[in-house]
């Protein structure tokens, strides 16, 4: 369980730099909107928040 945690973190940590540089670069082809790295921000705090939960309760 203290693995899975640790998973979600690193996840988190990952897509905050990917959204921006998504949006920075035209990747894929397409334009990525301000909305769409707001979104993924969202989402890779929340990843990374319930990996610290996950991670401080599989340590007690």
């Amino acid at each position: 369980m203290k693995a899975f945690g640790r998973l979600l973190q690193i996840l988190g940590l990952v897509l905050l730099p990917l959204s921006m540089f998504m949006n920075l670069t035209d990747s894929f082809g397409e334009t990525f909107h301000i909305l769409q790295m707001l979104i993924m921000t969202a989402f890779g705090f929340g990843a990374f928040y319930l990996g610290r939960i996950v991670e401080g309760y599989a340590s007690r």
